[in-house]
């Protein structure tokens, strides 16, 4: 279901030490059989006790009795009778929804969301709002304001929050949770520390990720590249970058920036000053770069005001629009040609506002299939802007089950 994540999966403020070993305890054998049977009620649910014992090969005394257990704990509830039987009907069991939950953050260039899902991944409550542009302080209090929201609605039905996992532009630091560099779009002056600024206030492990790399892990999870080992993301929209997975492992590099092709060289003067700051790949292709290039067409009118627009015109069968559409595919297109010739990726998905536009697909496949002898499957995400939220949630719900199976089981009431 997930990319394995390359390294540690993130900073859990005031747990970096260890907690004793617990002595062993004499019903330890009832708690694993407990945990076991809550972990197939959790995968094969809604399934009946008789079913449980088959599956597991344990008695049906030994199931009934980690059912009536685990019911009493309010981590499973019955699902209804079991439907298209002949005489008494079993009752089956799921997980409860006072489980807990886990929340997702995604903190883009342009927007920040946040989600609360249940264990099961269904998400409970979404909110998002125009990020905030006045630097790393902005950002953490509005970044503190979503996620108390989504708690404070998930948990009136969900229990507590197991786990938060956070979307955050440029290179993150694992061993600190601290973006370190390459965050220009949130916090040009540095120093952005989602991590702390949510670890101060909460109590439950918190997991900080780049945000194409956890696009990548969302289109895994629950996207176009399910059951696909080998494939990158590529996101294109205020900024560019590339979440890459070989062989099911999400690739950060020696200096955790693998996949910022944003910086790839190219144009006229891939030298030039200008590139320094955001690399050429993303003047060219990027928000502002498209922008920037509204002047050298001629517009019957008003030229457009977003990138945006300028797809649209294109749709609606703009020459100028499209010439520039084309520009932009050309430059996606030798991009990915460059990359297919490194990796060898199986799929490339487009993703961010700019990349997933429909409209740039076919110049891009032509440009790859002129360039690379062996070109990969290049398809447009179907998780549109909410990739990387998806990845967000998904690291998050790794964290809390393994929790949830590792250290709860039945032997505490979940809190309401």
């Amino acid at each position: 279901m997930y990319i394995r994540l390359v390294a540690a999966r993130g900073a859990q403020r005031g747990s970096e030490t260890p907690s004793p070993r617990p002595s062993p305890r004499p019903d330890l054998l009832r708690e694993l059989s407990e945990q076991e049977v809550l972990e197939t009620i959790f995968r094969q649910g809604p399934i009946t006790r008789p079913e449980i014992a088959a599956r597991m090969n344990l008695s049906k005394p030994t199931v009934s009795a980690a059912v009536r257990r685990l019911e009493q704990a309010e981590l499973v509830h019955p699902a209804g009778p079991r439907e298209g039987r002949r005489g008494r009907k079993p009752m089956s069991y799921v997980v409860s929804n006072k489980a807990g939950f886990v929340v997702g953050l995604d903190i883009g260039g342009t927007n920040v969301r946040v989600a609360a899902a249940d264990m099961y991944g269904d998400i409970v409550c979404e909110d998002k709002q125009p990020t905030a542009k006045d630097g790393a302080r902005a950002a953490s209090a509005q970044m503190i304001e979503l996620v108390d929201s989504a708690i404070h609605t998930a948990r009136a039905s969900q229990g507590e929050p197991m786990a938060l996992g956070i979307s955050t532009p440029g290179v993150v630091d694992q061993a600190t949770g601290q973006v370190i560099s390459l965050a220009y779009n949130v916090s040009p002056d540095g120093g952005f520390d989602p991590a702390s600024a949510i670890g101060r206030r909460f109590g439950f492990p918190v997991l900080v990720e780049n945000n194409v790399n956890l696009a990548a892990v969302g289109e895994a999870w629950n996207g176009l590249a399910r059951g696909i080992s080998t494939f990158v993301f590529m996101s294109i929209g205020a900024g560019v970058g590339m979440g890459i997975s070989i062989d099911n492992e999400l690739v950060r590099g020696a200096h955790g920036a693998a996949g910022e092709v944003c910086y790839l060289p190219g144009g006229s003067d891939p030298f030039h000053r200008s590139h320094r700051l955001h690399g050429a790949l993303e003047d060219a292709v990027g928000e502002a770069g498209i922008m920037a290039s509204l002047g050298e067409q001629d517009w019957d009118g008003d030229p457009p005001t977003s990138a945006r627009e300028v797809f649209e015109l294109a749709d609606a069968g703009s020459e100028p629009a499209n010439a520039i559409v084309d520009r932009v595919a050309r430059h996606i297109g030798v991009a990915i040609a460059t990359v297919c010739a490194i990796i060898d990726p199986e799929l490339v998905v487009l993703g961010g506002g700019i990349g997933s536009n429909a409209a740039l697909l076919r110049p891009v496949r032509s440009t790859v299939a002129a360039l690379a002898p062996i070109p990969a499957r290049i398809e447009t995400s179907l998780l549109g802007d909410e990739a990387s939220l998806h990845g967000a949630i998904a690291i998050a719900l790794r964290q809390a089950r393994e929790q949830f199976f590792s250290q709860r089981g039945a032997r505490a009431p979940v809190r309401a």
